[in-house]
């Protein structure tokens, strides 16, 4: 995901694919798992109609889909990645110009941040999955009959497991949906516990080079909080979750380890933060703690997720030899 589109979706609201089994089960059993699909069908063999949550877990509305739907449009790369991962690949029609995992989804020049009506309608959708309500996009797609499904970034772990279920009832595929979150769920579990304690280390991650990072009360966060990581963003928030720090703030913090979501997006490189004025002297730089993440696993809240958490537990126990050392 380019910088921008990166920033938007985290500032908006703001990470392969599982194995999916055969279809089937209670449509009703959407409310399995982190116990947040807000899902209701009655108990017919097709499961439909079904009636999801669609926005946030607080403050979202009720969608009821009459059909499943067999034409999607996603503008949201999370959803894509999220649908491919339940088994519902075969139901989208088209997904926009920054959905590119897995491969050879069918990727379009439509836009989630700068959404196209008219264009999106080309591709006959009968249900549209998207982070937000751009441009009074839901209420265009309204006038044409077209149901619009929001799933906005997710604030953490909880509403993340809540979309995939969500998304999992809306497409018939709630089986699949409740396997995937549980497997997640022990997968995160099972690398939590085998990295070192890790009560006391800082971090800072980089979301562009002009400073912008996170805070512990962002997704993002929550997953570094898993492990006790804190974030030195932390002491300059001001009640923003991703404030902007300076340079001289990020030296002067020290923290142990730097993660640079920018390097593909913004030429930033491992070997050149050393050259920032400072930096070479930094405990992370110096005990080799300075890590480049694939922008797109570190900004989206899907089925990749696990691979960030995995990340993350990799590097504390790397980490761990240089401190004990």
């Amino acid at each position: 995901m380019a910088l921008a589109a990166a920033l938007a979706a985290t500032l908006l609201a703001s990470c392969g694919g599982a194995d999916t089994s055969p279809d089937g089960g209670d449509q009703a059993a959407a409310s399995a798992g982190s116990g947040q699909a807000t899902a209701s069908a009655p108990p017919e063999d097709s499961g439909f109609p079904v009636t999801v949550l669609s926005g946030p877990l607080e403050g979202g509305s009720e969608l009821t889909l009459e059909e499943r739907p067999e034409a999607i449009v996603s503008l949201s790369p999370t959803a894509t990645e999220t649908l491919w991962a339940i088994g519902a690949g075969d139901q989208v029609v088209a997904v926009d110009d920054q959905s590119d995992h897995p491969e050879g989804v069918p990727t379009t020049s439509l836009s989630g941040y700068q959404p196209n009506v008219e264009a999106i309608l080309g591709y006959e959708p009968d249900l549209v999955v998207t982070t937000g309500d751009t441009g009074d996009l839901v209420s265009g797609l309204d006038k044409a009959g077209v149901p619009t499904l929001l799933m906005p970034s997710a604030t953490d772990l909880e509403e993340a497991y809540s979309q995939m279920e969500r998304l999992g009832a809306a497409t018939g595929h709630v089986a699949e949906a409740t396997a995937l979150v549980g497997q997640l769920q022990e997968d995160i579990a099972a690398a939590v516990e085998s990295a070192p304690h890790a009560e006391g280390t800082t971090y800072y991650h980089e979301l562009d080079p002009t400073g912008y990072s996170v805070t512990g009360e962002t997704f993002i966060g929550e997953v570094y909080a898993l492990f006790g990581l804190t974030s030195i963003a932390d002491q300059a928030a001001n009640g923003d979750p991703y404030p902007q720090l300076s340079s001289e703030f990020v030296v002067e913090a020290d923290p142990d380890l730097v993660f640079l979501a920018d390097t593909e997006c913004c030429d930033v490189s491992v070997e050149g933060v050393t050259e920032r004025a400072g930096w070479a002297g930094m405990t992370a730089v110096q005990s080799g703690a300075v890590v480049a993440l694939d922008e797109d696993i570190a900004s989206r809240w899907g089925p990749r997720v696990v691979d960030f958490v995995e990340l993350v537990g990799d590097q504390l126990a790397e980490l761990e030899p240089a401190n004990a050392g």
